[in-house]
C-alpha cells in the first residue's frame, strides 16, 4: 500500500458564514492578490506543489468595495478572501434578507421583481422599462461576460438596483472592457450578491411583486427600512417622463453586420416612421432602420399635432416603464393618431393602444420578465419564444368590437398582440428586437412594413 505523504503545516480558516474550514499551504512564497485552492480529487491530497492550482485574482469593484486579499506571506493573520454580509434587502412584507453590497452604496427603494433570462444581463440594466424597479436575476451566476459599449439599450441605467445570487469574480469574454462591479457603481447603481434568489423569487411567485429597501447603511434600523417599503408607492406613478427624451432627434443607425440575423427582408421599404419614446430601447430603433425605415425620435409629451405635421408613413408607440393609466397624456395622444397613419405598439405602447381603444388594463400578479416566454399567434398557430418585461397587461373582455386579439402567452393565456385593420393598427405586449432574447419575433416589424406600404398604396 502507498505510503501517503503529510501536507506541510496548514492553518485552518473558518467560513464566517458556514463554518467550513479549508486550509492554506505554509510552504509556497506567493505574490499579492492570489489564492490557492487545492484541486478536487477523489484521491488523498499530496504534498507536491504540483496538486494546487494557482488563480490570479481579479482586481474590480469587488475588491474596492470590501473583498479582502490574501498577504503574501502566511506568516501572521491571514486577511479572508471573501466579502462579509453589508447589505439588507428589506421586503414590505417583513422579510430581511442578508447579502453582500456591490456596485454603488446607500439606500434605494423599488419594487422587486425577477428576470428569467439566462443571458443579458447589461441590456437588462439598460432597459428604462425597469425605472424603479429591482430586478432579480433567476440565473444564479451574473458578471462572468463583464459589459462592453455595444450592449447598451439606452443612454443609461434606470433600474433601482441589482439582485444576484453569485458575482464572477472575473470575466472572459473578447468584448468585455469593464466588470459589472465597476460598470455599477460609475453609475450609481445598487448591487447585492450571496442571497438566496430562489427563496425570493418564490415569495415573488406567491405573493405577488413586493416593494423592497435595499441598503448599506448600519445606521439605519430594520424598521425604519420596513416603514420607507410601506410608504413607496409605484401604481399611479408616472415613470415615463423621468426617461424620455427632452427633444426630437434623428436616428439612422441599423443593426451591426456582424449581428444581422434577417437578411431576407423584400419588403423593406424607404418609411418614415416617428417614434414615441416612452423608454424606447436602442434595438428597436435599429431593427426598424434595418428595414429601410427613417426614424425620428420624438418625446413622450409631444403634441400628436405636431407628429401628423411630419407627415408619417407610420408611428410607433415605444416599450416603457410603469403603469398606464399613470400617463392620460400619453393615452390623448395615441387617441388622437390612431385611424390616421399606421401604428405599432409595443409592450407600454400595445397598453396605451389598448387604453384608447376604450379598453382596461391591470396589474399583473408578478408580470412576465424573461426572454423565454412562449406566445401564440391566433392566426397561423405558430409559437414564438419571446423576450418579456411588462407588470401590466390589456384585458381582453374590455376591447370594442372590431379590435382582435391576435397573440396570447401561452403561460398564462394573457393578451399578448392586437390589431384592429380598421384603424391600421398593430401592437404587441412583447418585444420583437429581442434583446436579449430569441429572434423569433423580427417578422413583427416586416409586419408593420406591410401596413405601411398597404397605406401608401
Amino acid at each position: 500500500m502507498a505510503t501517503i505523504q503529510p501536507l506541510s503545516p496548514v492553518k485552518p480558516i473558518r467560513h464566517p458564514r458556514d463554518g467550513v474550514f479549508s486550509s492554506e499551504c505554509q510552504a509556497a512564497p506567493r505574490k499579492p492578490f492570489s489564492l490557492l485552492f487545492p484541486k478536487t480529487s477523489a484521491a488523498p491530497i499530496r504534498g507536491d506543489s504540483s496538486r494546487w492550482l494557482r488563480i490570479q485574482a481579479v482586481s474590480s469593484s469587488q475588491s474596492a468595495k470590501g473583498v479582502s486579499t490574501v498577504d503574501a506571506s502566511c506568516d501572521g493573520d491571514v486577511q479572508r478572501p471573501w466579502k462579509t454580509y453589508d447589505a439588507r434587502l428589506v421586503l414590505e412584507d417583513g422579510s430581511i434578507w442578508r447579502a453582500k453590497s456591490f456596485g454603488a452604496s446607500g439606500t434605494q427603494v423599488g419594487e422587486v421583481v425577477f428576470n428569467t433570462s439566462l443571458t443579458g444581463y447589461q441590456e437588462i440594466l439598460t432597459d428604462p422599462s425597469y425605472a424603479g424597479q429591482f430586478v432579480l436575476m433567476t440565473n444564479p451566476h451574473i458578471g462572468n461576460t463583464g459589459v462592453n459599449p455595444d450592449d447598451e439599450e439606452s443612454s443609461q441605467c434606470f433600474l433601482a438596483g441589482l439582485v444576484i445570487r453569485n458575482l464572477s469574480i472575473c470575466t472572459s469574454n473578447w468584448r468585455c472592457t469593464e466588470s459589472l462591479g465597476d460598470y455599477l457603481a460609475k453609475r450609481n447603481i445598487m448591487g447585492i450578491y450571496d442571497v438566496d434568489t430562489r427563496a425570493i423569487t418564490r415569495r415573488l411567485r406567491q405573493d405577488g411583486s413586493l416593494i423592497g429597501v435595499l441598503s448599506t447603511k448600519e445606521s439605519q434600523s430594520d424598521e425604519e427600512l420596513l416603514e420607507m417599503a410601506h410608504r413607496w408607492k409605484i401604481v399611479g406613478v408616472d415613470l415615463i417622463s423621468g426617461v424620455s427624451c427632452g427633444a426630437p432627434y434623428e436616428w439612422s443607425e441599423k443593426t451591426d453586420s456582424e449581428w444581422e440575423f434577417n437578411n431576407d427582408r423584400n419588403n423593406a421599404g424607404s418609411f418614415h416612421v416617428v417614434a414615441y419614446d416612452f423608454g424606447v430601447k436602442h434595438n428597436i430603433l435599429r431593427r426598424l432602420a434595418s428595414y429601410g425605415c427613417r426614424i425620428t425620435v420624438v418625446p413622450s409629451k409631444w403634441p400628436a399635432l405636431e407628429t401628423l405635421k411630419l407627415k408619417p408613413d407610420g408611428v410607433l408607440f415605444s416599450n416603457g416603464p410603469g403603469d398606464p393609466a399613470a400617463v392620460p397624456y400619453a393615452v390623448e395622444t395615441v387617441k388622437e393618431i390612431i385611424g390616421k397613419v399606421p401604428v405599432f405598439g409595443i409592450c407600454m405602447g400595445h397598453q396605451l393602444l389598448g387604453q384608447a381603444l376604450g379598453g382596461r388594463t391591470f396589474k399583473m400578479k408578478f408580470g412576465h420578465h424573461g426572454g423565454n416566454h412562449p406566445v401564440c399567434d391566433l392566426r397561423s398557430g405558430r409559437v414564438d419564444i419571446s423576450a418579456q418585461n411588462h407588470n401590466y397587461a390589456v384585458d381582453p373582455a374590455s376591447l370594442p368590437a372590431g379590435v382582435e386579439v391576435t397573440h396570447i402567452n401561452l403561460n398564462d393565456n394573457s393578451c399578448a398582440g392586437l390589431t384592429c385593420s380598421k384603424l391600421k393598427i398593430m401592437s404587441l405586449q412583447y418585444h420583437p428586437e429581442s434583446s436579449p432574447g430569441p429572434h423569433d419575433s423580427d417578422p413583427a416589424f416586416s409586419g408593420f412594413m406591410d401596413l405601411m406600404k398597404a397605406y401608401r398604396t
